[in-house]
Protein backbone atom coordinates (compact mmCIF):
# COMPACT_ATOMS: atom_id res chain seq x y z
CA UNK A 1 0.00 0.00 0.00
CA UNK A 2 1.47 3.33 -1.03
CA UNK A 3 1.89 6.30 1.28
CA UNK A 4 -0.74 8.20 -0.73
CA UNK A 5 -3.29 5.41 -0.28
CA UNK A 6 -2.64 5.17 3.47
CA UNK A 7 -3.02 8.93 3.83
CA UNK A 8 -6.27 8.86 1.85
CA UNK A 9 -7.65 6.10 4.08
CA UNK A 10 -6.71 8.01 7.21
CA UNK A 11 -8.35 11.14 5.78
CA UNK A 12 -11.53 9.20 4.99
CA UNK A 13 -11.60 7.78 8.50
CA UNK A 14 -11.23 11.26 10.01
CA UNK A 15 -13.97 12.62 7.77
CA UNK A 16 -16.29 9.75 8.75
CA UNK A 17 -15.60 10.30 12.43
CA UNK A 18 -16.30 14.03 12.27
CA UNK A 19 -19.47 13.45 10.24
CA UNK A 20 -20.71 10.84 12.72
CA UNK A 21 -20.09 13.23 15.63
CA UNK A 22 -21.84 16.13 13.88
CA UNK A 23 -24.86 13.97 13.08
CA UNK A 24 -24.93 12.50 16.59
CA UNK A 25 -24.84 15.95 18.25
CA UNK A 26 -27.76 17.14 16.15
CA UNK A 27 -29.72 13.91 16.64
CA UNK A 28 -29.26 13.86 20.42
CA UNK A 29 -30.13 17.56 20.68
CA UNK A 30 -33.30 17.39 18.59
CA UNK A 31 -34.55 13.83 19.16
CA UNK A 32 -33.19 12.99 22.59
CA UNK A 33 -30.58 10.48 23.74
CA UNK A 34 -32.52 7.38 22.69
CA UNK A 35 -31.71 7.75 18.98
CA UNK A 36 -30.32 4.34 17.95
CA UNK A 37 -26.85 3.90 16.51
CA UNK A 38 -28.30 2.54 13.26
CA UNK A 39 -30.28 5.75 12.76
CA UNK A 40 -27.20 7.87 13.39
CA UNK A 41 -25.28 5.74 10.89
CA UNK A 42 -28.05 6.19 8.31
CA UNK A 43 -28.06 9.97 8.71
CA UNK A 44 -24.26 10.07 8.53
CA UNK A 45 -24.39 7.91 5.38
CA UNK A 46 -22.11 5.25 6.82
CA UNK A 47 -22.65 1.69 8.02
CA UNK A 48 -23.32 0.90 11.66
CA UNK A 49 -20.02 -1.00 11.70
CA UNK A 50 -18.21 2.23 10.83
CA UNK A 51 -19.82 3.98 13.78
CA UNK A 52 -18.81 1.16 16.12
CA UNK A 53 -15.29 1.18 14.71
CA UNK A 54 -14.87 4.74 15.96
CA UNK A 55 -17.11 4.48 19.03
CA UNK A 56 -17.27 0.95 20.50
CA UNK A 57 -20.37 1.76 22.60
CA UNK A 58 -23.18 4.29 22.48
CA UNK A 59 -21.92 5.71 25.78
CA UNK A 60 -18.57 6.42 24.13
CA UNK A 61 -20.34 8.24 21.29
CA UNK A 62 -22.46 10.26 23.74
CA UNK A 63 -19.44 11.26 25.81
CA UNK A 64 -17.46 12.34 22.74
CA UNK A 65 -20.43 14.16 21.20
CA UNK A 66 -20.87 16.33 24.29
CA UNK A 67 -17.19 16.74 25.24
CA UNK A 68 -16.86 20.03 23.36
CA UNK A 69 -19.98 21.44 25.01
CA UNK A 70 -18.64 20.53 28.44
CA UNK A 71 -15.33 22.25 27.66
CA UNK A 72 -17.17 25.42 26.60
CA UNK A 73 -19.31 25.27 29.72
CA UNK A 74 -16.24 24.96 31.96
CA UNK A 75 -14.61 27.94 30.25
CA UNK A 76 -17.73 30.08 30.85
CA UNK A 77 -17.78 29.15 34.54
CA UNK A 78 -14.08 29.86 34.94
CA UNK A 79 -14.66 33.30 33.44
CA UNK A 80 -17.51 33.92 35.86
CA UNK A 81 -15.48 32.83 38.90
CA UNK A 82 -12.62 35.11 37.81
CA UNK A 83 -14.84 38.19 38.14
CA UNK A 84 -14.06 40.24 41.28
CA UNK A 85 -17.78 40.96 41.71
CA UNK A 86 -19.51 37.64 42.44
CA UNK A 87 -22.97 38.84 41.36
CA UNK A 88 -21.65 40.19 38.06
CA UNK A 89 -19.85 36.87 37.58
CA UNK A 90 -23.09 34.99 38.15
CA UNK A 91 -24.95 37.23 35.70
CA UNK A 92 -22.24 36.75 33.08
CA UNK A 93 -22.50 32.96 33.40
CA UNK A 94 -26.30 32.93 33.10
CA UNK A 95 -26.15 35.20 30.04
CA UNK A 96 -23.43 33.19 28.32
CA UNK A 97 -24.92 29.78 29.08
CA UNK A 98 -28.29 30.79 27.67
CA UNK A 99 -26.74 32.50 24.65
CA UNK A 100 -24.48 29.54 23.92
CA UNK A 101 -27.46 27.22 24.21
CA UNK A 102 -29.27 29.35 21.61
CA UNK A 103 -26.32 28.71 19.27
CA UNK A 104 -26.14 24.98 20.02
CA UNK A 105 -29.28 23.02 20.92
CA UNK A 106 -27.18 20.17 22.27
CA UNK A 107 -25.37 22.38 24.76
CA UNK A 108 -27.89 22.06 27.59
CA UNK A 109 -27.74 18.26 27.47
CA UNK A 110 -24.44 18.49 29.32
CA UNK A 111 -26.47 19.90 32.21
CA UNK A 112 -29.91 18.33 32.03
CA UNK A 113 -29.35 14.78 30.79
CA UNK A 114 -28.07 11.66 32.48
CA UNK A 115 -25.07 11.29 30.23
CA UNK A 116 -22.72 8.29 30.37
CA UNK A 117 -20.22 8.01 33.17
CA UNK A 118 -17.23 7.64 30.87
CA UNK A 119 -14.17 8.34 33.02
CA UNK A 120 -12.99 11.59 31.44
CA UNK A 121 -16.44 12.98 30.77
CA UNK A 122 -17.75 12.23 34.27
CA UNK A 123 -14.73 13.96 35.81
CA UNK A 124 -15.22 17.07 33.66
CA UNK A 125 -18.94 17.20 34.42
CA UNK A 126 -18.35 16.87 38.17
CA UNK A 127 -15.76 19.65 38.06
CA UNK A 128 -18.11 21.90 36.08
CA UNK A 129 -20.99 21.37 38.50
CA UNK A 130 -18.69 22.10 41.45
CA UNK A 131 -17.63 25.38 39.85
CA UNK A 132 -21.28 26.26 39.29
CA UNK A 133 -22.09 25.51 42.94
CA UNK A 134 -19.16 27.70 44.05
CA UNK A 135 -20.34 30.53 41.81
CA UNK A 136 -23.85 30.30 43.28
CA UNK A 137 -22.53 30.30 46.86
CA UNK A 138 -20.39 33.38 46.17
CA UNK A 139 -23.27 35.24 44.50
CA UNK A 140 -25.58 34.40 47.40
CA UNK A 141 -23.14 35.84 49.96
CA UNK A 142 -23.33 39.21 48.20
CA UNK A 143 -27.02 39.40 49.07
CA UNK A 144 -27.90 39.88 45.38
CA UNK A 145 -28.87 36.27 44.68
CA UNK A 146 -32.07 35.19 46.40
CA UNK A 147 -31.60 32.69 49.24
CA UNK A 148 -33.98 30.11 47.82
CA UNK A 149 -32.17 29.83 44.46
CA UNK A 150 -31.05 26.27 43.65
CA UNK A 151 -29.05 24.84 40.75
CA UNK A 152 -32.20 23.26 39.36
CA UNK A 153 -33.55 26.77 38.72
CA UNK A 154 -30.78 27.36 36.19
CA UNK A 155 -31.50 23.98 34.60
CA UNK A 156 -35.16 24.99 34.31
CA UNK A 157 -34.07 28.19 32.58
CA UNK A 158 -32.00 26.23 30.07
CA UNK A 159 -34.88 23.85 29.42
CA UNK A 160 -37.23 26.80 28.86
CA UNK A 161 -34.69 28.47 26.58
CA UNK A 162 -34.77 25.34 24.42
CA UNK A 163 -38.37 26.19 23.55
CA UNK A 164 -37.43 29.37 21.67
CA UNK A 165 -38.22 28.82 17.99
CA UNK A 166 -37.44 31.46 15.36
CA UNK A 167 -36.68 31.53 11.66
CA UNK A 168 -33.07 32.67 12.04
CA UNK A 169 -30.10 32.28 14.37
CA UNK A 170 -29.90 36.06 14.88
CA UNK A 171 -33.51 36.26 16.06
CA UNK A 172 -33.05 33.22 18.30
CA UNK A 173 -30.00 34.85 19.91
CA UNK A 174 -31.86 38.13 20.42
CA UNK A 175 -34.77 36.30 22.04
CA UNK A 176 -32.36 34.31 24.23
CA UNK A 177 -30.66 37.50 25.46
CA UNK A 178 -34.02 39.00 26.46
CA UNK A 179 -35.00 35.74 28.16
CA UNK A 180 -31.67 35.70 30.06
CA UNK A 181 -32.39 39.23 31.33
CA UNK A 182 -35.79 38.09 32.60
CA UNK A 183 -34.20 35.10 34.33
CA UNK A 184 -31.50 37.18 36.00
CA UNK A 185 -34.14 39.57 37.37
CA UNK A 186 -36.13 36.63 38.73
CA UNK A 187 -33.01 35.26 40.46
CA UNK A 188 -32.14 38.61 42.05
CA UNK A 189 -33.17 39.43 45.62
CA UNK A 190 -34.30 42.97 44.79
CA UNK A 191 -34.48 43.33 41.00
CA UNK A 192 -33.23 46.70 39.77
CA UNK A 193 -35.53 46.52 36.76
CA UNK A 194 -32.76 47.46 34.36
CA UNK A 195 -33.92 47.98 30.76
CA UNK A 196 -34.39 44.70 28.91
CA UNK A 197 -32.75 43.91 25.58
CA UNK A 198 -35.02 44.66 22.59
CA UNK A 199 -38.07 42.44 22.13
CA UNK A 200 -38.15 39.95 19.27
CA UNK A 201 -41.24 39.34 17.15
CA UNK A 202 -41.76 35.57 17.16
CA UNK A 203 -43.47 33.83 14.21
CA UNK A 204 -46.48 32.78 16.31
CA UNK A 205 -47.20 36.40 17.22
CA UNK A 206 -46.53 37.95 13.82
CA UNK A 207 -49.69 38.89 11.86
Amino acid sequence: MTVEVRQALRSDARDNRERILAVARLAFATDGLDVPIREIARRAQVGAATVYRHFPTKDALLAEAFAEQMTICSAILEEGLAQPDAWLGFRLVVEKLIETHAHDRGFARAFISQLPQEAGFATDRTRTLRMLAELVDRARTTGELRDDFVLEDLILALMANEGIRTDSTARRLAAARRFAAFMIQSFQTSPTRAPLPPAVRLPLLTP
